[in-house]
């Protein structure tokens, strides 16, 4: 496996690089083959975060976690894709799934979508919280409201697969994410999301045309 560790907003440490590996490599006992891995660690608000994505074929694995300390946060965050993997493990080592996967690799690579965290802007005062206009001040003409533009945080590209609906599910559950953008190989390839529900079930966003 082909690993590559991530330090910001700290410096890089030799006994964490060595523990996020063994940690990571532990789950080559789970999968068939297990390609390149990224761990990015962070400090971030006096928290350490850890942040692991393993491919595995067309599959992508991902467990975030974050607390007090580093090696616990890596710990967590490797918990999550263990869990996942027994969850997912016969499907990820079935053959006849695999080379249906693969079958669509030119699809998984021809589109994208850009994922955005943004911060909105504090809203304006109300008019009942400011202060009362002079006679001189209510007669000038009102000036225009100062332009507020959003904040984007984080920004992520994300590559859209040509999968079923279980499928997306899967892979929505085996990136740690509450919802993912797919084509439906069950609808014409359309673009859907597939979503997590607060009740646990999951929803589905399907486009349709006007008066269908």
């Amino acid at each position: 496996m082909q690993l590559n560790i991530t330090f910001r907003q700290f410096g890089a440490s030799d006994s964490l690089k060595e523990y996020a590996r063994e940690k990571v490599e532990r789950v080559n006992r789970l999968l068939d083959r297990a390609g390149d891995a990224h761990v990015v660690l962070s400090l971030e608000r006096h928290l350490h975060h850890a942040d692991i994505t393993i491919h595995s074929g067309a599959w992508v694995l991902r467990g975030r976690d974050k607390s007090d300390d580093m090696y616990a946060s890596i710990d967590l965050a490797m918990d999550k894709i263990e869990r996942q993997l027994r969850r997912y493990r016969d499907k990820l080592k079935s053959h006849h799934g695999r080379e249906r996967v693969h079958h669509r690799q030119e699809l998984v690579n021809q589109l994208k979508v850009r994922h955005s965290v943004f911060e909105m802007p504090e809203a304006p005062e109300s008019a009942e919280s400011a202060p009362a206009a002079t006679p001189a001040a209510a007669s000038a003409p009102a000036a225009p409201p100062a332009a507020s533009a959003t904040k984007v945080v984080r920004a992520t590209h994300l590559t859209v697969k040509a999968l079923r609906v279980d499928e997306a599910v899967m892979q929505m559950d085996l990136m740690d994410n509450d919802f993912y953008v797919f084509q439906n190989v069950e609808a014409g390839n359309a673009m859907c999301i597939i979503y997590r529900r607060k009740d646990g079930q999951y929803g589905i966003i399907e486009p349709h045309a006007p008066g269908a």
